[in-house]
Parts: C-alpha cells; sequence; structure tokens
C-alpha cells in the first residue's frame, strides 16, 4: 500500500455529535479553519439533524444515519462548490447539530392578570400557569430563523419567546372560549388542546412544534375568592332561619347553654324580621309591621330559669337525683331536714340544705318545732 494512501486514511475525518446536556438545543462542529476532508465520515444520531452551511449559505440536512461525504451523498453541496484536485481537496464548510428530541416540562405563566368578561361574575381577572414540552421539525428553518451562527444554541434563549406567544394567545383564546370561570377546571384539557392549536402556526414559522401543552391552574386574584368561598359557605349552610334552630338546638347539650341560646336564636330571628320590615318601611319612618315587632319584641317573656337536680346524701349513701319539686314533697314528708346534704352538678361540694339558697324556701312554709321539743 502506497504512503500516501495509507496517510490519507489516517487522517480521515469522524464527524458527529453526543450531547450530554439537558437544554442543547444546536452545536456547531468545531473545526480549525472549518475544513472537512472530502470523503470524511458524518455520523448524525437518532434524535439529530446536521444542517451544512457553506461559505454563508444552507447547503444540505442529514437526517439520522451514517454518510461519507462524497459527490453522491451531497448534491446541493457539490453544485455550490467547485470540486477540483479530484474530490480529494478538503473544503470550508460549517455543520450544526440539530436536536430534534422533545425539551419537557418547560414552564409557561402569565405575569400580569388577564382581563376576561365572564357570563355570571362579569369583568374578572385571571391568571393561569402550566406546562409545555418544544421540538424542532424544521431544523433548516430553525437554523436560519433562530439561530444564526451562534455555535452553542440553548433552550433558555428561546423559552421566554415561546412563553410570551403562549400566554398571548392564551389570552385571545379564553376570551373567545366563552367558559364560565366556575367551569374552566373541568374544561382544562380541551382548554389546553385549543391553545395548542393556535400557537401551530406562529411556532412552525420558527421550525418549531408544540407536542404537548397543560394548563396546570387558571385562578381569579385572591379577594374574588375570598367572597367566592362566603358565597359557597351560604350555599352549604341553605336557609338560615333553619341553620340559626340547628345552632340553638346543638348548644342546649351544653350546661347552662341552652336557654342563652334559644334567647340569642330568639332575638336573631326576631331582629330579622324587624330589619326586613324596617327595609319595607322607606325612608319616612317604621310601618305598622315595624312597630307590631318591635311590640312583639318588647312583650316576649324572659327565657325560663335552668332546672337543676338534687342528690341526697344520708348514712354514707347517696340518693337521687330529685327535681326541686320532689324535694319539697320530701321536706313536707319530713324525708329531707334543713341539715339534709345536698348537691347539684356544678356546686363545689355537697351542702346543708338550708345553707343551698334555692332549697332554703322549701323550709320556710314548714312549721318550726313544737315548744319544748
Amino acid at each position: 500500500m502506497p504512503i500516501f494512501d495509507f496517510l490519507s486514511g489516517q487522517f480521515i475525518d469522524v464527524i458527529h455529535w453526543t450531547d450530554n446536556t439537558r437544554d442543547t438545543m444546536v452545536w456547531r462542529f468545531e473545526r480549525e479553519g472549518h475544513e472537512i476532508k472530502y470523503g470524511a465520515k458524518l455520523t448524525v444520531r437518532e434524535g439529530q439533524a446536521a444542517v451544512f452551511v457553506h461559505e454563508g449559505q444552507l447547503a444540505d440536512v442529514f437526517t439520522p444515519g451514517l454518510y461519507m461525504l462524497e459527490t453522491n451523498n451531497m448534491p446541493i453541496m457539490t453544485s455550490l462548490q467547485h470540486w477540483d484536485h479530484g474530490f480529494r481537496s478538503p473544503f470550508k464548510s460549517e455543520v450544526y447539530f440539530v436536536n430534534t428530541t422533545r425539551f419537557q416540562d418547560l414552564k409557561w405563566g402569565t405575569k400580569n392578570p388577564i382581563i376576561c368578561r365572564d357570563p355570571e361574575f362579569g369583568p374578572v381577572r385571571l391568571r393561569a400557569f402550566g406546562t409545555y414540552s418544544v421540538r424542532v421539525t424544521d431544523p433548516a428553518k430553525f437554523l436560519v430563523e433562530i439561530v444564526g451562527t451562534d455555535g452553542e444554541f440553548t433552550m433558555d434563549e428561546i423559552s421566554y419567546q415561546i412563553r410570551n406567544i403562549i400566554v398571548q394567545e392564551f389570552s385571545r383564546t379564553i376570551a373567545r372560549a366563552g367558559i364560565p370561570v366556575l367551569d374552566m377546571a373541568a374544561n382544562t384539557r380541551e382548554l389546553g388542546m385549543l391553545l395548542a392549536k393556535e400557537i401551530a402556526s406562529p411556532l412552525a414559522e420558527y421550525g418549531l412544534q408544540l407536542p404537548e401543552l397543560y394548563i396546570e391552574n387558571i385562578s381569579l386574584p385572591p379577594a374574588v375568592e375570598a367572597v367566592l368561598d362566603k358565597r359557597s359557605s351560604m350555599g352549604v349552610i341553605g336557609n338560615l332561619n333553619e341553620y340559626m334552630q340547628f345552632q340553638a338546638a346543638e348548644a342546649l347539650g351544653k350546661d347552662g347553654g341552652g336557654a342563652a341560646a334559644i334567647q340569642a336564636g330568639l332575638g336573631a330571628g326576631l331582629g330579622m324580621q324587624i330589619g326586613h320590615a324596617a327595609a319595607q318601611a322607606g325612608p319616612w319612618g317604621a310601618s305598622p309591621q315595624v312597630q307590631g315587632a318591635a311590640q312583639t319584641a318588647r312583650q316576649l317573656p324572659p327565657p325560663p330559669p335552668v332546672e337543676h337536680v338534687w342528690h341526697v346524701a344520708e348514712n354514707g349513701e347517696t340518693r337521687g337525683p330529685f327535681s326541686k319539686a320532689a324535694l319539697g314533697r320530701m321536706a313536707t314528708e319530713g324525708a329531707l331536714s334543713r341539715d339534709s346534704y345536698v348537691w347539684t352538678p356544678g356546686q363545689d361540694g355537697w351542702l346543708r340544705a338550708e345553707d343551698v339558697t334555692e332549697l332554703a324556701q322549701l323550709f320556710t312554709v314548714l312549721p318550726p318545732p313544737p315548744p319544748g321539743s
């Protein structure tokens, strides 16, 4: 084998790119003087495309595969360059590798609220955010329109522009959809598909495509959400009068709170009637309904006193519980004396019956002991 052929084989170029990053979209193959030997091997892996630029002009685009850079594999390049010296001289071209895989889990969101007209609430301000994925579908167009001569183009350099396109189309889409705010959560999938369809055309001009676009959340301003929560709470309560009655009945189970709860419930219900009647009366004074309600409030009897039950201690044993009326009969029959010890829930220890104000009156109606007893 002649020495020339041996040396020629040793210096054959191998052009390839292995991406060890997660955000590089375009990488330029660096060669001193951009000289590539005729017959060099070009390896384009899956998820890549190789774009040749010769003397500032886009020449060829190679899809995944192994290529020998010869005349029959480079028809456009051959028409651009005059091959001399038996097609063995190096030619000066730039090779750009374009990543055609999906770039996933990219974030988008509205920087400022979007004003929309809701059929139920009227004008509202909405915020939205989500994720999307993007991929290069036309390497040549992407290189010409976006990358230019950048030797290492990353996703961060174009993500801001894509976010602006998404937000702009989202504003138009949400305004034309006419979906009520309360129904948007159930239609985020349809809105995402409609939004992706609207974005497809402007991104195609850059040689890009959005395979996926998700709307994770559409929210109202915090003040509006607080009012909406109150409205939801009222819907859960339902009839306000029935709710107040339920609250009063629930308070009956608490010690000493039943009468106060009933009184508060009656007072609140009467106050609502007075307020409703006052609204009907107008600005010129109280109507007959208001006067009648006020008179009813004055005639309303006070709540009945709380009835206690009592236990009696005798000879180390307890009996009861007894009502006050039962204790009165026992006092009349002599089964209960002034010195009998009694106790009721809430009382601090056992006390003599005559020392309890409520029971002392039971013994005032009895005659005193006979003289000389």
